[in-house]
C-alpha cells in the first residue's frame, strides 16, 4: 500500500506540536467546465515544532496520533518570508 503525500501551506501553528495544513485542490467542473478549487485543513504532528505561519510543507499519511490527527510532517519545502 503506498503512502499518502501531499503539499500544503501552515495556516496555523498555535497547538502545541501540531500545525494546520491547507491544501488547495483544483479540478474541472463536469457540467460547467470551469476550474473550481477545493479546499481541506489537516491536523499535522510537528514534532520539533519548527514550522510557522505561511511556510510550504510535504505532509504524509500516518496512523491515527490523536481524534482527527491523522498526518505528519516530512520537510519544510519553502520557508515563508513572514517574521511571526
Amino acid at each position: 500500500m503506498t503512502v499518502k503525500q501531499q503539499i500544503g501551506v501552515v495556516i496555523s501553528t498555535k497547538m502545541q506540536k501540531t500545525i494546520v495544513v491547507k491544501i488547495e485542490n483544483k479540478y474541472l467542473h463536469p457540467i460547467y467546465s470551469k476550474t473550481m478549487l477545493k479546499t481541506k485543513k489537516y491536523l499535522a504532528h510537528d514534532d520539533l515544532e519548527q514550522c510557522n505561519i505561511g511556510d510550504q510543507v510535504l505532509v504524509q499519511e500516518c496512523r491515527p496520533l490523536s481524534k482527527r490527527k491523522r498526518w505528519k510532517l516530512v520537510k519544510i519545502i519553502l520557508k515563508s518570508s513572514l517574521i511571526t
